[in-house]
């Protein structure tokens, strides 16, 4: 995705939704940009290669073993008999070994080999195990729709038991070698339709969709969100993300939708439910059908706000503000639950596929969302994302007369918190502040002080002697005259 700069706002290219080898059909960020199909040529390629250097270095480990052992024989002669004998047991060893390296790095895909279904003849505990209601009803309603296409129709059946029962085979592998396998099968059973049943095209995608829904409302249980995965751990990541971003505005994100107009108001609640109910559907096309009709709430929601259609530069911010408010639960166990075990042709073309594409890439943008992608300071993003304040709210008399009086002492509610955080923080300054002239006050009184009495020191003198004792010292006492005594006058 690109930002442009001369409008605030999410704009994607139709180009950076295809595949990025040009083939003209949808990527997908799950598959690093490729479509399904170009998507599975780079994960075989991959595959065969690292299945080849296996190879070649089991080869080169028993070639260095051989050459190890024959350099340790010096001896001929009465050793020539067991030599032999070991050589024979050498050879039968390295026959085993070889046969056991080639199947550990056979593919284990290839499903309807004779082995693998001499092996599911077997009954399997969890096919036969008690079904739920809605597991019985799928299965009773496949049953009806393969009565009309007769034989064609048993042929699916038989080959879709036996992948199921296959599946079960398979629950210890990697969900990525699971997804292969399912895939190959869509592939082959959409194939031998066309060729060996001379199905149409139309006939084949309706029976695919409920293949589709077969196989996968019995597997579900199994290859959704497993333990083997971190699906579980994605979901909470992007999860706590979205709540972290509960404050971004519809204006932030330049959302062309007025929440004002009670029919608009409509359109995304509607929206948000059809992305939240998503979790609850069991097969890949459900899911997809709840976001095809989230996205259409969308378009129809930026319609009655603009009088005019939709672009896919209102569509994408738009559906980014969907998520944000409605943060549907497990959103990536269901991205890549759809991405792992939906009909392909689905996914690369389509209005479908479109709408998950974008789904996808609204998801990749929450969580590289920054300061910049919202046009605000660093300083301000970083305070909203810690929870010290939030982007001023809408203000009472600004809100329609049909708004929801709810609604309205909520908003007032939030501004009013908001007022008294910033106060408290304002306080909080001032007061430290305050602190801090205090301290400084201190040590300048003290600073002036210690200088003076550096200046000034401080001399302690004797004390002086009592009056009594001034004449004490004086020789010439008895010269004096005697003192003055009062006397008393008649009247």
């Amino acid at each position: 995705m690109s930002l442009k700069s001369e409008r605030r706002g999410i704009h994607v290219d139709q180009s950076e939704l295809l595949c990025k080898k040009g083939c003209g059909y949808y990527g997908n960020p799950a598959w690093q940009g490729f479509c399904s199909k170009c998507w599975r040529e780079e994960y075989h390629k991959a595959r065969q290669k690292q299945i080849q250097e296996d190879w070649e270095l089991a080869e080169r480990l028993q070639r260095e073993e051989e050459e190890a052992f024959a350099s340790s024989q010096s001896s001929q002669g009465a050793q020539s008999l067991t030599f032999s004998k070991f050589e024979e047991k050498k050879t039968n060893e390295k026959t085993r070994k070889v046969t056991t390296v080639k199947k550990f790095f056979s593919a284990s895909s290839r499903v309807g080999s004779k082995k693998e279904i001499q092996e599911t003849k077997a009954p399997s505990p969890s096919i036969h195990r008690q079904a739920s209601i809605e597991t019985d009803r799928v299965s009773k309603e496949f049953i009806e729709f393969l009565k009309t296409f007769h034989k064609t129709g048993q042929e699916i059946y038989k080959q879709t038991k036996l992948f199921l029962e296959a599946m079960h085979y398979k629950r210890e592998l990697s969900i990525e070698e699971q997804s292969e396998c399912t895939q190959d099968f869509y592939q082959n059973v959409a194939e031998r339709m066309q060729t060996r049943g001379k199905v149409p095209s139309e006939r084949v995608e309706k029976i695919m969709d409920q293949i589709e829904k077969y196989i996968m409302t019995r597997l579900y249980k199994y290859v959704f969100c497993p333990e083997t995965t971190d699906d579980e751990k994605k979901d909470l990541a992007i999860q706590k993300r979205i709540r972290a971003l509960h404050w971004v505005t519809p204006q932030m994100l330049c959302v062309p939708v007025n929440e004002e107009i009670s029919e608009v108001s409509d359109m995304v609640v509607k929206a948000i439910t059809d992305i939240i109910e998503m979790d609850s559907k069991r097969v890949p096309r459900d899911k997809l059908a709840c976001i095809t009709k989230c996205s259409k709430h969308i378009f129809n929601a930026i319609k009655i706000t603009k009088n005019e259609p939709a672009s896919a530069d209102d569509f994408l911010p738009t559906l980014i503000y969907i998520v944000l408010k409605g943060n549907p639960p497990r959103l990536q166990s269901n991205i890549q639950y759809i991405t792992r075990f939906c009909n392909p042709s689905r996914l690369m073309t389509g209005e479908d596929g479109y709408y998950f594409t974008n789904l996808c890439c609204a998801v990749a943008f929450i969580e590289k969302l920054d300061a910049q992608s919202l046009n605000l300071s660093q300083e301000d993003f970083d305070r909203y994302m810690s929870g010290q304040t939030s982007p001023r709210k809408q203000e009472s008399e600004n809100w329609s007369p049909d708004a929801c009086l709810g609604v309205k002492q909520m908003y007032k509610n939030l501004d009013l918190l908001s007022q008294l955080n910033e106060r408290q923080e304002r306080i909080m300054n001032e007061a430290k502040k305050l602190e801090k002239d205090l301290i400084d006050w201190t040590d300048g009184i003290a600073k002036e002080v210690q200088d003076i009495v550096e200046k000034y020191p401080l001399e302690i003198k004797p004390p002086n002697q009592s009056l009594a004792a001034i004449d004490s010292e004086n020789v010439e006492n008895d010269k004096l005259p005697p003192p003055l005594q009062p006397q008393v006058y008649a009247g």
